[in-house]
């Protein structure tokens, strides 16, 4: 049995990798990449490195061959891009007779307004469609990706937010990749699909944790999506990511992150990692790199 993670340099890559060496041994598992520079710390460990570009549909071919256990760690860039490089892993996938291929997607992803759910819609139905033998893990979102909201508390300011009483279920990548480890390890997960999240948390509960933490309060200011805009804009954000970063706000007001589901835990075999203590170390990591 052969396990391959594609990705595996990125910051969720990574961590699915050592959760992996703690499950099976280092020879069922192997890496693609595609840079070899940035793959040493595989070499170290004496993990198989294949290299392969999502643009290159030979190289993904030659990649896969003789891997039974797959995941496809969705890329990064534009839709278009994206969704091209996605359906040339699927096609080599199928090409190369992988067994289960494992997909991290996005929660909710047939009715989701995120920004990023179109590819997911699009890769899910396409890894359907291939006749592969699939697992989707819908992911929730990151925690770290609130870490500039919480680098703003830090410097006296307020939870900027315009989601309202929107809930997120954030949990770290580290639950996550756990939890995709524990899909591939097992293969006993064949075409189902998983609502990965926390317990569904506001901007208001995340303000009231962070009062905890830091022992004064922090408070919530929940604004309209212009002035949301336009103080990311002046805090230097650029145009674009501005845009993005007030279509997930939109998005949560809606409810497409609040998930209520026991997924995460079942997959780990523990609870998932609280609110409280992401933030918690979160606070511990800015305060003593940065």
């Amino acid at each position: 049995m052969k396990i391959l993670i594609t990705g595996a340099t990125g910051m969720l890559g990574v961590k699915v990798v050592q959760a992996l060496l703690e499950r099976v041994p280092t020879e069922q598992l192997a890496v693609s990449v595609r840079d070899l520079a940035k793959a040493e710390r595989f070499k170290e460990q004496r993990i198989e490195i294949r290299q392969a570009d999502y643009e290159d549909p030979a190289s993904l071919e030659a990649a896969f061959t003789g891997i039974d256990r797959l995941l496809l760690i969705s890329s990064q860039g534009d839709d278009e891009t994206r969704i091209r490089q996605h359906s040339n892993v699927i096609y080599a996938a199928e090409r190369t007779g992988v067994g289960l291929l494992v997909y991290t997607s996005v929660s909710k992803a047939e009715t989701s307004s995120l920004p990023v759910a179109e590819v997911h819609r699009q890769t899910e139905a396409a890894i359907i469609k291939s006749g592969i033998p699939y697992t989707f893990l819908r992911n929730n979102w990151y925690v770290e990706n609130e870490i500039p909201v919480i680098k703003n508390v830090l410097a006296g300011g307020p939870v900027l937010t315009a989601a309202e009483s929107g809930r997120v279920g954030w949990v770290p990548r580290v639950d996550y990749a756990e939890a995709a480890a524990a899909v591939l390890a097992s293969g006993k997960h064949t075409n189902k699909i998983y609502e990965l999240s926390g317990i569904p948390s506001s901007y208001a509960d995340m303000a009231r944790e962070l009062t905890s933490i830091l022992g004064r309060r922090v408070i919530v200011r929940n604004v309209d999506d212009k002035t949301y805009q336009e103080v990311l804009i002046a805090n230097g954000t650029p145009d674009v990511m501005a845009e993005f970063s007030l279509d997930i706000q939109r998005a949560i007001r809606k409810g497409d992150l609040d998930v209520e589901s026991a997924d995460l835990p079942y997959l780990m075999g523990r609870p998932a990692i609280s609110l409280k203590q992401s933030l918690t170390e979160i606070v511990y990591y800015l305060n003593t790199v940065e």
